[in-house]
């Protein structure tokens, strides 16, 4: 037995390595060690979920952003951009078709747009709550003050997004202008949990300056946090970035770090992106194959999709959101899978009751 193989059996047993170990595994794991370990993180995750992938009916409804993040088609120094904000009444509209379709979970998506106070998004919360009371609200608007996530937890929302992009401060400070710091990101993430949030973080494959090391970091700072919910996805460069010609993130790597991630948290919740779908054409099935168990059609009005633009060539631009679905649908039962009509929340392993 070689021993990336001996390190992928310790990974599943023991639901984490030393960071020596999972150094070495991603240095030595072999073409066929990689189906061993997807094969095993496919597993895990019918255990788990069986064949069902929840659903998450994503609505992007600002692209204003006040960050700069040098990776980010949205930033604020992108005099290009179009931007666009959708009124309360084109969210709830955007929410109606959305369950009449079967979606159960909402995610609110957009930039740090400093024109919504914590009273509107307060308001926009609890009126979707007020309208669609068995459904879910995930918001994924940013760095806020504990003070803030406490209100819209109080108001409704269930689960926060809010991917870390990188746990290595070196690395961190080379994606972001120097105001925006890990520290803050990471209190951030303890302070959802600390609230009461199902939490989602995650990072992305093979962003500018990214080494194995810093992958390490990633994995060993997720499973100290434990979230409910893992996002990762290939870096792909925006034409109006800093990083426009920068290589992108692979498939193959994407892939692996899935596999990896279901093992490190079994009972994660775990989307295959829109960024998968992007860089293969068959990239969310993969995702699927790999571990992952959620995927988040696009319920945004078609008119405003290809302004959230947050890198280039991004899928989904012009879908309607039943055919979206509809199409999402036959494509998972071509890999054996159904999309669950359900909130999908997170459900705590045996032991952690």
């Amino acid at each position: 037995m070689t021993i990336a193989r001996h390190l992928i059996d310790e990974l599943e047993l023991q639901q984490t390595l030393t960071k020596e170990q999972f150094l070495t595994l991603l240095q030595e794991i072999t073409p066929e060690e990689r189906e061993v370990i997807r094969e095993k993180a496919c597993a895990t995750a019918k255990k788990h979920f069986g064949n069902q992938i929840y659903t998450r009916g994503l609505i992007e409804f600002s692209n204003y952003c006040k960050q700069d993040c040098y990776y980010c088609g949205i930033r604020r120094s992108n005099k290009d951009a179009l931007r666009y904000r959708l009124t309360k009444e084109d969210i709830l509209h955007c929410c109606k078709i959305g369950y009449d379709l079967g979606f159960r979970t909402y995610v609110l998506q957009g930039g740090e747009d400093g024109i919504y106070s914590d009273d509107d998004i307060v308001d926009l919360v609890s009126s979707i709550k007020a309208q669609f009371p068995d459904c879910a609200i995930t918001l994924s608007i940013g760095e806020k003050s504990y003070e803030s996530y406490a209100k819209y937890y109080q108001a409704g929302a269930d689960r926060y997004l809010l991917r870390h992009e990188t746990a290595n401060d070196e690395h961190y400070a080379k994606l972001h202008p120097a105001k925006q710091t890990l520290k803050n990101r990471k209190q951030c993430l303890w302070d959802l949990k600390d609230i009461g949030y199902q939490v989602g973080t995650g990072f992305m494959v093979g962003s500018p300056y990214q080494t194995l090391e810093t992958i390490v970091e990633d994995l060993l700072f997720i499973k100290e946090l434990s979230p409910q919910m893992i996002g990762i996805g290939p870096f792909i460069p925006h034409h109006d970035t800093p990083f426009a010609t920068e290589t992108g993130g692979t498939l193959e790597q994407t892939l692996l770090l899935i596999s990896i991630l279901r093992l490190l948290i079994p009972n994660a919740l775990i989307p295959a992106t829109t960024a998968l779908g992007t860089i293969d054409p068959k990239g969310r099935e993969q995702g699927i194959l790999a571990g992952a168990n959620v995927v988040m059609p696009n319920l945004s009005p078609v008119t405003v999709r290809k302004k959230y633009s947050l890198y280039d060539n991004k899928i989904c631009t012009g879908d309607e959101a039943a055919e979206c679905k509809s199409c999402l649908s036959q494509r998972m039962k071509r890999i054996g899978y159904e999309l669950a009509v359900d909130r999908g929340d997170f459900k705590p392993l045996l032991t952690e009751i």
